[in-house]
């Protein structure tokens, strides 16, 4: 069996308690769990996560 764990955030884009830059925005960050007899593997373990290398990718081209 594979799970799948997604936690996430949303932020209303009408909200003006929220600052304007990050109104109307989500993130979801994702992992794909194989789960057997014998235990579990993350199968998303090598995808990145991390802010800064998210950002280098992003701007570097492939």
């Amino acid at each position: 069996m594979i799970l799948t764990i997604e936690p996430g955030i949303y932020l209303d884009a009408e909200d003006k308690t929220i600052p304007k830059k990050y109104r109307g925005i989500g993130v979801r960050i994702e992992d794909d769990i194989l789960v057997t007899k014998e235990g579990y593997e993350n199968l998303s373990k090598e995808i990145v996560k991390e802010m800064e290398e998210i950002t280098r990718r992003s701007n570097s081209s492939l």
